[in-house]
């Protein structure tokens, strides 16, 4: 295929299809090819995507059918396929859609240039091999749709949990870390270019271990190594397995002030009987344990979650118990979705999917709802207080105001002072929303 050629990539998912559609802009830009944000100039369209969710397999496949629309006009138009969802379907979707030329796994990035030009032959091409070794490690990612000021790393990739209703083990294969040098060099480097908070991200970075001539690297170790770059960058992570989350860590992350006091840690479900079947291999009890941890070692850390209303088996009980845990715990925010099931999991294979739609969708409906007075009740707390708060841009609803968010990372919006994007400021809140907390410039001195 030849060079100079457009690429436009869209991206849908956890934040890890994000950061790995920059490494798919970085190699196919260094091969020559061009990314474009207007997909009508493009020549190539690649749709990144997770299978985690049924809803997002079915969005791409929706897409899917727009894209037939744009080739009618454009017979030379290539669509392409990325990600765990690429590496699921694979062969059937090819046959299925009748309009896919090419379809990249996870682990396949590298090969990019070579199966366009495959492409370019008039011959579709697929590669969906998982590594035990890839980690990208020596590709500086390019940053797409980047506000400038904050951005993600991906320190691993894979996951070795096996929890029953997750993919990700089959689509993206067995854990490997990346070298703690070259993560130290992106931060710093990012740094450099002017952005102010980072986001390290793996499926499960507790798990993150790297070992070189005679020296091992944990999470908390590299966490250390990254928040010394500078103490004007800000690091958050995503995400955390509770069964690892470790004491270690908390005092890391309490040790230094650039080390972001938010701590996303999903649960799932409140019920024994139910992280049973999920095999997250913890109790209900050793999870509120770790968040007694996190409270006494790190007072003021908000806590996030992810929560599935309806898994197999969910009895009211069952149900009722996460409801109490959320309670019990009080998160921050929460991300809540219906159980739904995935091919290639031990659930689809050893469990039924019994829980009727309608019983999926009010409990879905009243963990929502617990889930918004409780994140009410917390930004409740934050009124009256200064709090400091990273600018990343303009509001979405004006141009006289700013938006930013606290190391705890609560979204702030407020009325524009003399400071930019990339800026701390002091903001003084003065009311709030379950999901926002609003507020005005205030003086470093104010009480």
């Amino acid at each position: 295929m030849k060079k100079n050629k457009s690429i436009y990539i869209e991206t849908y998912g956890c934040q890890m299809n994000f950061s790995d559609s920059e490494i798919v802009a970085s190699i196919l830009t260094a091969d020559g090819y061009e990314i474009t944000k207007e997909i009508k100039l493009a020549d190539i369209i690649f749709v990144n995507t997770c299978s985690i969710r049924e809803h997002a397999e079915e969005r791409v496949r929706k897409r899917l059918q727009f894209f037939r629309s744009l080739r009618k006009k454009s017979p030379d138009l290539v669509i392409g396929l990325l990600g765990c969802m690429a590496e699921r379907t694979k062969v059937a979707l090819m046959e299925e859609e009748q309009l896919l030329d090419l379809i990249a796994g996870p682990d396949a990035y590298r090969h990019l240039p070579q199966l366009l030009e495959q492409v370019g032959t008039g011959q579709p091409a697929i590669d969906t091999i998982l590594s035990v070794d890839e980690t990208y490690a020596d590709i500086t990612p390019v940053r797409l749709d980047s506000n400038g000021i904050s951005s993600f790393i991906s320190i691993m990739r894979g996951c070795e949990n096996y929890c029953s209703y997750c993919v990700v083990p089959s689509a993206r294969g067995q854990e490997r870390s990346r070298n703690a040098a070259t993560i130290v060099n992106e931060t710093r480097d990012l740094f450099e270019k002017g952005y102010r908070e980072v986001t390290l991200l793996g499926q499960n970075v507790n798990s993150y271990q790297w070992s070189a001539g005679g020296e091992t690297v944990n999470f908390a170790m590299l966490l250390e190594r990254v928040a010394l770059v500078n103490p004007l960058m800000r690091i958050r992570f995503a995400t955390s397995h509770p069964k690892d989350l470790s004491e270690e860590l908390l005092h890391t992350l309490a040790r230094h002030p650039n080390l972001c006091k938010a701590i996303h840690l999903p649960v799932q479900s409140g019920s024994n009987h139910m992280l049973d079947l999920m095999n997250r291999k913890y109790t209900r009890e050793d999870y509120l344990n770790r968040i007694q941890n996190i409270r006494q070692i790190l007072p003021g850390c908000s806590i996030s979650t992810d929560i599935i209303a309806g898994f197999c088996d969910e009895t009211e009980e069952d149900h009722l118990e996460t409801l109490a845990l959320m309670e019990t715990v009080g998160y921050d925010a929460a991300f809540m979705f219906k159980y739904s099931e995935r091919p290639q999991t031990l659930a689809a294979d050893t469990l039924k999917d019994n829980v009727p739609e309608e019983t999926k969708e009010r409990r879905l409906r009243e963990i929502i709802a617990l889930q918004q007075k409780l994140s009410l009740a917390n930004n409740q707390q934050e009124v009256g207080k200064i709090v400091e708060v990273l600018i990343e841009g303009k509001s979405k609803r004006s141009d006289s105001q700013y938006f930013g968010r606290t190391s705890q990372n609560k979204v702030v919006v407020f009325t524009k002072a003399d400071s930019w994007p990339g800026d701390y400021i002091p903001v003084k809140i003065t009311r709030t929303t379950s999901a926002t907390l609003l507020g005005e410039f205030a003086n470093p001195d104010m009480q």
